[in-house]
């Protein structure tokens, strides 16, 4: 070798180096949460599903045709499928005026209502569940109706919680529409309503798609509000999967049920993620947010009409009235005896700890799973917002990104009581996880991910490549270019990120049912317990408690709604 192809061979070493070192700090940065992933979802739900189809350590697939043919199972997927297409046609039908009126109009006081209109979208289940009783119950003002308990209710009481989701999806990209469109074709002799659905239609699809999946998604897996409004008789998928498991130990039926649902769920979560590219796609296309037009009465009539009624009758009112009824007696005198309870466990001893103990451990377990859910929902962000520029690599940013979404469409439920036979001695550790209370956390931290990586990473692939490669040229090493570029950008997005995180983990229900002791219940779990026993007293310190984990959900959001930007990510 001469000395000078030996001088080009190491001039190739060394500017190999740099993208080595990159290449390690990317799969380094991967490997954490793809760990946390792995050993506290992946393998808790497959050994729970792995057990219901194993007999003796051999496979044992017969439970499939016990289980599926069960008039039973048909009728529970019935219900479950009914009621995720039901509340998302409701969430679109009164959403996409919704997000007409809060996005493409201006009015005084626009902002303080899009904040309220977020609110419902993070208040526990559990809280949404003891309101819509207390307006649907027989001394409630809407008890003429006789529709407590019923699939009515339960839809009323969706379609609250995902109004949110569709206002915010589809007018965030509502809002960025160029308006010329649709008015070159006016000029052109359309009528406003061919105009709307040849041109505007046409251009919102990705985001009606994309945010009727997820509420779909969210429809069909909405344990709490099932378990609190649902009636006697009334069942869904998930809910079967908990009777199943608590009430009669049989795995094996369980098992089914989840792989179903996880069918169900999987299709949601493809419509989705396809729709969310086609969406990323579109808005690369169109201009920066459009100066909203004065909303008028004489034009905006109809649009407005259905917000104001949906924003006051749906989303309010239940929330006036639970305020109400917390004030009240049995009798309906004023009182705030409701309130000087919550420092007694209930009537015969019902709680374990008072409600101000409960208020305490949902505190501190939020805070630890916000605190995982930032650093694995934050390193999942980072990473998944590179844009490689090989097949492979577009192939693994885009696999990372769709892994983390699952959580979203897992029975909580499953998760919860996966932990219980999977952690015992976790890796063969000398520790049994489920006896130290660090479980709920996780868990709590499990749910809160995905909505960490759904805030922040718009905002990261927002950033201008150009930047990067300016700062790289210049000779800035990779810490200096995220902590300086990266970084100030990103912040806003962690600061929402952070309130929904603790918000959610606040009324996290499904898993911590399974997973909290008696000692460290959490609100949501303590107030459940409140409305399942008999009794006024009981029933008036739920509704107190639910005020309080009401507002306290809600002055966070509120809080957190103010880091929000116009390059933050929503659900979808």
């Amino acid at each position: 070798m001469t000395p000078g192809s030996k001088t080009g061979a190491h001039r190739s070493l060394a500017n190999h180096a740099p993208t080595l070192r990159r290449a390690t700090l990317w799969g380094a940065a991967a490997v954490v949460p793809l760990v946390f992933l792995t050993v506290f979802f992946a393998w808790p739900v497959t050994a729970l599903i792995a057990r219901g189809f194993l007999t003796d350590g051999a496979l044992d697939l017969s439970g499939i045709t016990t289980v599926l043919t069960t008039p039973r199972t048909w009728r529970l997927l019935g219900i479950t499928l009914a009621q995720g297409v039901v509340g998302t046609l409701v969430a679109l039908l009164l959403g996409i005026p919704g997000a007409y009126v809060l996005y493409r109009c201006t009015f005084p006081g626009r902002t303080l209502v899009r904040g309220l209109v977020t609110i419902p979208f993070v208040l526990p289940t559990v809280v949404v569940g003891v309101a819509f009783r207390a307006l649907l119950s027989p001394n409630g003002p809407l008890g003429f109706l006789a529709i407590d308990g019923t699939f009515t209710a339960v839809i009323a009481a969706l379609v609250f919680f995902n109004y949110s989701v569709v206002v915010r999806t589809v007018g965030s990209m509502w809002e960025k529409i160029d308006p010329r469109t649709a008015e070159a074709a006016r000029a052109l002799g359309a009528s406003r309503n061919r105009a709307w659905w040849t041109v505007t239609v046409p251009q919102l699809m990705p985001a009606i798609t994309s945010a009727g999946a997820v509420v779909f998604l969210f429809c069909a897996t909405a344990f709490g509000t099932v378990m609190v409004l649902g009636g006697q008789g009334y069942g869904t998928i998930e809910t079967e999967i908990w009777v199943q498991t608590v009430q009669f130990l049989d795995l094996r039926t369980a098992a089914v049920l989840s792989v179903l649902q996880l069918l169900v769920i999987a299709t949601a979560l493809w419509i989705s993620a396809t729709a969310r590219t086609r969406q990323e796609r579109a808005l690369t296309l169109l201009t920066a947010t459009i100066t909203g037009r004065p909303l008028t009465w004489r034009r905006d009539w109809f649009p407005t009409l259905i917000t104001l009624t949906t924003t006051t009758g749906l989303l309010a009112w239940p929330l006036l009235n639970l305020t109400t009824a917390a004030f009240r007696d049995a009798n309906g005198n004023w009182t705030l005896t409701n309130f000087t309870a919550l420092t007694t466990r209930g009537d015969n001893n019902t709680l374990n700890v008072t409600v101000f103990d409960a208020l305490t451990n949902s505190l501190i377990i939020a805070f630890y799973a916000t605190l995982t859910a930032l650093i694995i929902g934050g390193l999942v962000a980072y990473v998944a917002s590179r844009r490689p520029t090989t097949p492979t690599g577009k192939r693994a940013i885009t696999t990372l990104d769709a892994l983390f979404m699952l959580p979203l469409g897992v029975s909580a439920v499953t998760v919860g009581f996966g932990f219980l036979i999977t952690l015992n001695q976790p890796l063969g550790l000398p520790i049994d996880l489920r006896t130290n209370g660090i479980l709920v956390p996780i868990a709590q931290a499990v749910v809160a991910t995905p909505l960490v990586v759904r805030t922040v990473l718009p905002v990261l692939r927002a950033i201008d490549p150009n930047q990067h490669h300016a700062a790289a040229t210049l000779g800035a090493p990779g810490w200096k270019i995220a902590t300086t570029i990266d970084w100030p950008i990103a912040a806003r997005a962690l600061a929402l990120a952070t309130g929904m995180a603790f918000a959610v983990s606040l009324g996290e229900f499904g898993a911590t049912a399974f997973l909290a002791r008696p000692d460290t219940a959490t609100l949501p779990i303590v107030i459940f317990r409140l409305i399942s026993k008999p009794g006024a007293d009981n029933y008036g310190m739920a509704l107190a408690a639910s005020l309080i984990l009401a507002l306290l959900t809600a002055t966070i959001m509120m809080i957190a709604e103010r880091w929000r930007t116009p390059t933050t990510g929503t659900l979808t």
